[in-house]
């Protein structure tokens, strides 16, 4: 059995997991563990070099990160691997939880309208700009806005998983606070092996 371990980090648009799984990655890079970073939004040019933005596309978009992180849990070239996908069907993360035999899931909660402002100041990105406020547009007028799929939290609802491993209020807590309780969690989580490596470490610059 691979020894290899997945944070998979969820939560709407705008909340901040991105940042989050960057900031506990160089964290981890900075103990010597070997984290790889899987992040949807870049995955997904690579799965679908002409999207559609479908739904059925999205659906699929999920079942291969999935894959991919078990693929390469199986070689166990890795310490941990860092998923950043919204994934707003519980479904999705269910899924790579079957695939993965050490698994969890890394809620970053916070309230839509956060969501949405923190997402307004963003700039163009591997995500288009603006995400909310087109969406909003759409819904209200039936503007068409080419590249923009379903938005979660205004097109689809995100499904919370009560039974999440470890949940952040982003809400409320700076990155670096919820970089924090991410690397305490993990210090009860992780193998006896590697977690002792994360004692005392300072955070990442």
């Amino acid at each position: 059995m691979s020894a290899t371990a997945t944070l998979w980090f969820t939560g709407l648009p705008g909340s901040g997991k991105s940042a989050v799984a960057r900031a506990v990655e160089k964290t981890l890079a900075l103990a010597g563990l070997r984290v790889l970073c899987l992040e949807l939004d870049a995955r997904r040019k690579a799965y679908f070099p002409n999207p559609a933005y479908s739904e059925a596309e999205r659906n699929e978009a999920y079942r291969l990160i999935a894959e991919e992180a078990a693929k390469v849990a199986r070689a166990d070239t890795y310490d941990l691997i860092l998923l950043d996908a919204s994934a707003p069907k519980r479904a999705m993360r269910d899924y790579a939880r079957r695939l993965l035999p050490r698994f969890a899931e890394v809620h970053v909660r916070c309230s839509l309208a956060t969501a949405m402002a923190r997402e307004a100041a963003r700039p163009e990105g591997l995500v288009m700009a603006g995400l909310y406020a087109k969406a909003m547009l759409r819904k209200t007028t039936g503007r068409d806005f080419p590249g923009l799929g379903q938005v979660i939290g205004v097109d689809v609802p995100f499904e919370e998983d009560p039974a999440a491993e470890c949940l952040l209020d982003a809400e409320h807590l700076s990155v670096e606070a919820c970089r924090d309780a991410v690397l305490a969690f993990l210090r009860a989580w992780l193998p006896r092996a590697l977690a002792p490596r994360l004692e005392g470490l300072p955070p990442a610059p």
